[in-house]
């Protein structure tokens, strides 16, 4: 058996034992996001360090625990913290979490994630739906003997980002009143912040907003035929584009200050979504 996809078992077993309770959406709650599972309905919580075999995430602002849930009628499980590339992992360590949502029942995927903005229009506190990513500059977490378990060897990437769902996350920005940039995410490695000379790349590649996560778990759940949707909020514009050194401080600082939008917004999008997966049979 291919030792990625026996690890993934593994862990899916693992969980089975300690939980009772089959999501239909999953949730990945990126820097400083954390706090909105006070919008959910909380059954149960699981540590990832209870999870045999399971990577756990290191950053400050990540708790490291999934959590689940309800979010209006929608069975939820939320990642309250994710583990990535640049802390040493493996990629597929950095996607057996999305893997393994998707093996708990997950059919929908929303991800978060705190960004840089490289477009001029975009301030510091906005929040940017995903349209489009560029996920280039990490390694593919399908490189390797495909597990056929999961997904085909050359999966189509026409649209990552379901169109029905952005539709969703239009609508209920529109219905809060919220002005929501739409654009395309860039994953670099990290864990250094772009340079100046990077950031201009990545605007001239035609990205709208870089981070260090996300792409690659898209690429993960698409392989899986999971619905994918995804919000970045911009933490702070890119090096050079202002005199402002960057921290990861000022990163949770604006998810902080944002984060009544972003909750608001993912509890009415995620409620809408249910009416999808209602007409899917899902739930």
């Amino acid at each position: 058996m291919n030792p990625v996809y026996e690890k993934l078992l593994r862990c899916y077993e693992s969980v089975k034992e300690k939980v009772d309770f089959k999501p239909k959406a999953a949730l990945i709650l990126g820097s400083g996001l954390g706090e909105y599972i006070q919008e959910m309905k909380v059954v149960q919580t699981l540590d990832y360090s209870q999870i045999q075999g399971f990577p756990v995430s290191t950053v400050p602002g990540h708790k490291g625990r999934f959590v689940f849930g309800y979010v209006g009628d929608v069975p939820v499980v939320a990642m309250q913290g994710r583990v990535h590339y640049y802390e040493g992992y493996s990629i597929s360590d950095v996607v057996l979490p999305t893997r393994l949502m998707k093996l708990m029942g997950a059919e929908v995927l929303f991800l978060t994630n705190a960004a840089g903005g490289v477009n001029f229009d975009f301030k510091a506190g906005d929040l940017m739906m995903i349209t489009d990513q560029i996920g280039s500059f990490v390694p593919s977490p399908l490189i390797g003997p495909n597990i056929d378990e999961l997904g085909l060897r050359f999966c189509d990437m026409s649209h990552v980002y379901d169109l029905d769902l952005q539709q969703v996350i239009r609508n209920a920005a529109g219905k809060l009143g919220i002005d929501l940039k739409e654009g395309v995410y860039i994953q670099l490695t990290g864990p250094a912040f772009e340079t100046p000379a990077e950031v201009r790349m990545c605007r001239t590649l035609g990205a709208d907003a870089v981070g260090m996560s996300t792409a690659c778990e898209a690429i993960a759940a698409n392989h899986m035929g999971m619905k994918i949707c995804g919000i970045s909020c911009i933490s702070n514009l890119g090096c050079g584009m202002t005199e402002n050194p960057l921290t990861h401080e000022e990163v949770q600082e604006t998810a902080d200050r944002v984060a009544p939008l972003f909750r608001s917004l993912v509890t009415e999008s995620i409620k809408a979504m249910g009416e999808i997966l209602l007409d899917l049979n899902i739930i």
